[in-house]
């Protein structure tokens, strides 16, 4: 491949890239720093693994990329006569299975994973796009598996329409006054005070809305649901923060990369609310009908591998839950940037002078600028302070992705100045001097090092992320392949990750220190607070993403069942044992219900179920006749009804379609049943939490309700 790719693309590989193909072979994660070429190292095991013939999966971050790099290096995989293409949202089924019969696919982990879902949810084998899942290598496999991993992919499909009802709630919650409610901002929860409680009753029942006059009535149970969501909605939830409203649509914005993520919406009613609240069309509620979560997606591989620069901090993790081995490949050049001890002010305001007094300094030099910022709002504050000094830059957020790579590339040409949310341009190489292509070699070279001699490329952070691999992403966009480069993190205690949890006592220490306005401190002890309140969040999102993995084991275990017999009925050519056995396994069952007709309660149970087996067509006198016959003469009966039936069906259309027919009818059982159960464990699972105050442990709870549900 390294030849190959010599002759094709020009770009032989470095050593250390072959060390990374290597790992990459042996199902582990190569941890390569930022512009060490992790698409070329990924090149190596793609190539030798899809040799088998039997498929490849590259998982990338976004579409852009996946098309990007399955043109790139597919030269490479054309030269020695393999196949590869890419899959993108707008794909039909057609151009999906077509590329996924390649032997190297690219794919975003969504694209994958609801790929898996709607293919079974297919009727016939054909209709599957998907084949076997061999071997995947994910690239930022930080951001797939653990960033991502909070959040289950569901499919679904519309419920009943309640609009009227979010909006009467929006309007009735913004009378509440703010003694009504206490809000807990590290868990993200919202709880009614004993005031707030007998207003909501107050307020409700003049509005006609509440039942028997009791707000926790079992009959105001989904009203009780609405206002939670209605308040969460109201208070917790920040509009350019959480979500934005384009084109008159709710988005919901990533935390992590500050993208807009398309298509997807909040569960559980708290999308609709928060359209009440914004006053958007509030579009009709969902009903899950198929949901996985990553990391039980990727579990279904033989073989996983991936890289990122940043895997070290979260190894841990990837050995627990996927049974991944970090290794650490060193990079091709030293690294020579230097990071400076974050500056850490008092208050935001003098925070933000100090950031943009730092930007002004390097810019006058002519010296590329990063700067990072946690949220879409936050990069427009620091665009605004920015242009209120004229200085021009670009912003970029979730508003306009699109052209992210394009921006990103040119990040270390003179004089640029970008500002952006957190990990936004990730695949994308920052050259010194602007991106090759652009402009003639020697040009280049001559920008590249002025650049250089400036100091190289300037990362400042606005505030210490939740997690320390986010911030060392940001500090990895500089100094790549042995260049010059700087950064910095400005930190205040008014940021969210020093409110809530940082300290107390640090603020005191400021104080003790006698800190003047607009001055600063660095000091190693401070950063050792920052980095401990940073593993207290990286602990919880640990614990948040291990518990969800706990209770979808139970789920993933029975999707397994349900998937293979669902592919078993489909793939079969013996339809025909299958309803067979079912009908036997059910006059069984009526035979045990006959012979107890001591009850007045089995009585009925079992003529319901007669009745509704045989079907409307049955007269009374026939019913009377079965109900008396001896045992073996009922299921003789029986069968032979059945088969009479099946009998003319096939008369009628012929034996091929008659099968086809019973195996779609069956299939759409199985799933109407799935769907049905899927979502009462969405509900128990709600609610299960509770049975701790009775001391028994939720999960062992779940798990025998759903055992019983399932059976």
């Amino acid at each position: 491949v390294r030849e190959a790719s010599k002759r094709t693309r020009n770009e032989r590989h470095y050593d250390v890239q072959i060390i990374g193909g290597v790992v990459l072979h042996e199902g582990k994660i190569a941890e390569m720093r930022t512009g060490e070429g992790k698409t070329l190292t990924i090149s190596l095991a793609a190539y030798l693994n899809g040799l088998s013939g039997k498929g490849v999966h590259i998982v990338t971050v976004n579409d852009y990329l996946a098309k990007r790099d399955s043109q790139e290096m597919g030269e490479i995989y054309k030269f020695l006569g393999l196949t590869s293409g890419y899959i993108n949202n707008d794909q039909d089924d057609y151009e999906r299975k077509k590329n996924y019969n390649f032997d190297i696919t690219y794919a975003t982990n969504s694209e994958l994973g609801f790929d898996y879902l709607r293919d079974n949810m297919k009727l016939s084998k054909e209709q599957m796009v998907q084949r076997q899942h061999v071997y995947t290598i994910v690239d930022e496999i930080d951001s797939c598996l653990i960033d991502e991993a909070r959040t289950p992919l569901v499919i679904s499909g519309e419920a009943e329409d309640k609009t009227e009802q979010y909006l009467a709630i929006d309007n009735l919650i913004r009378k509440l006054r703010p003694e009504d409610y206490e809000i807990d901002e590290k868990d993200k929860n919202i709880l009614l005070t004993n005031d707030g409680i007998n207003n909501v009753e107050e307020i409700f029942s003049k509005a006609g809305i509440l039942k028997n006059n009791n707000f926790y009535d079992p009959e105001n149970l989904s009203l009780v649901h609405h206002v939670n969501q209605s308040l969460r909605a109201n208070h917790l939830f920040e509009k350019g923060k959480d979500y934005i409203v384009k084109d008159g649509t709710l988005k919901i914005i990533d935390e992590l990369t500050g993208r807009m993520l398309e298509g997807r919406r909040f569960g559980d009613g708290l999308h609709q609310a928060l359209e009440a609240k914004e006053r958007v069309d509030v579009q009709a509620e969902n009903q899950t009908l198929a949901s996985i979560t990553y990391q039980n997606y990727f579990k279904l591989y033989d073989k996983i591998s991936g890289c990122t620069g940043t895997a070290a901090t979260e190894s841990q993790e990837f050995y627990e839950i996927y049974n991944l081995v970090v290794v650490i490949i060193p990079t091709n050049k030293k690294m020579i940037r230097k990071d400076w001890n974050d500056q850490i002010f008092r208050t935001e305001q003098e925070k933000n002078k100090a950031i943009v007094g730092k930007v002004i300094e390097c810019h006058k030099q002519g010296q590329p600028i990063l700067v990072f910022t946690s949220s879409v709002n936050k990069s427009e504050i620091y665009s605004k302070l920015l242009s209120d000094e004229k200085i021009k830059h670009v912003v970029l957020n979730a508003k306009n992705h699109e052209n992210e790579a394009e921006i990103i590339a040119n990040a270390g040409k003179m004089n640029s100045v970008i500002i952006t949310t957190s990990i936004s341009g990730r695949g994308v190489d920052i050259q010194l001097g602007g991106k090759k292509g652009s402009q003639p070699k020697e040009e280049l070279l001559i920008n590249k090092n002025k650049i250089k001699s400036l100091g190289g490329l300037y990362v400042i952070g606005t505030e210490r992320m939740e997690s320390r691999r986010v911030d060392n992403q940001a500090r990895g966009r500089a100094g790549r392949q042995g260049d010059e480069g700087s950064s910095i993190f400005y930190v205040s205690l008014e940021d969210d990750l020093m409110r809530i949890f940082g300290s107390e006592s640090m603020n005191n220490i400021l104080q003790k220190l006698g800190l003047k306005d607009g001055e600063s401190i660095d000091h190693p002890w401070i950063n050792k607070a920052l980095e401990r309140a940073q593993q207290k969040v990286e602990a919880r999102n640990f614990d948040i993403r291990k518990n969800l993995l706990k209770f979808d084991d139970v789920l993933n275990d029975q999707r397994h069942v349900v998937f293979s017999q669902r592919n078993a009925v489909m793939n079969s050519e013996k339809v025909f044992d299958y309803s067979d056995e079912f009908l036997s396994e059910i006059t069984g069952h009526l035979i045990n219900l006959k012979s107890q007709k001591l009850s007045e309660i089995k009585n009925n149970e079992f003529n319901n179920q007669l009745k509704t087996l045989l079907g409307k067509s049955t007269d009374d006198n026939e019913f009377e006749n079965l109900t008396n016959l001896k045992n073996e003469d009922f299921k003789e009966k029986i069968n032979s009804k059945f088969l009479e039936s099946r009998d003319e069906r096939i008369k009628m259309l012929d034996e091929e379609k008659a099968k086809e027919i019973e195996k779609r009818i069956f299939l759409q059982c199985i799933d109407l049943n799935w769907k049905s159960h899927i979502q009462y464990l969405e509900q128990l699972r709600q609610v299960i939490g509770l049975r701790s105050y009775g001391q028994r442990d939720p999960l062992v709870e779940y798990k025998k309700e759903a055992f019983h549900l399932f059976e």
